[in-house]
């Protein structure tokens, strides 16, 4: 749960710098949340899931 919130925090921080910016305009970046929104409701969510926690744990062991 920890990393899952830590990544939503570091993904919003990116989207708001990129938007603040201009890289990123309003109607893009409200998509590609709808998209994930409801992209988390399919099949494929559990395995998103999973490959973004294994890409965290291996990340974590580099640091360590």
């Amino acid at each position: 749960m920890g990393i899952t919130i830590s990544a939503v925090i570091l993904l919003l921080i990116v989207v708001a710098i990129l938007l603040r910016t201009g890289y990123l305009r309003f109607g893009p970046a409200l998509a590609a949340a709808l998209l994930g929104f409801f992209l988390a409701s399919t099949g494929i969510a559990p395995t998103v899931n999973s490959t973004l926690s294994s890409i965290a744990t291996a990340l974590a062991r580099l640091t360590a």
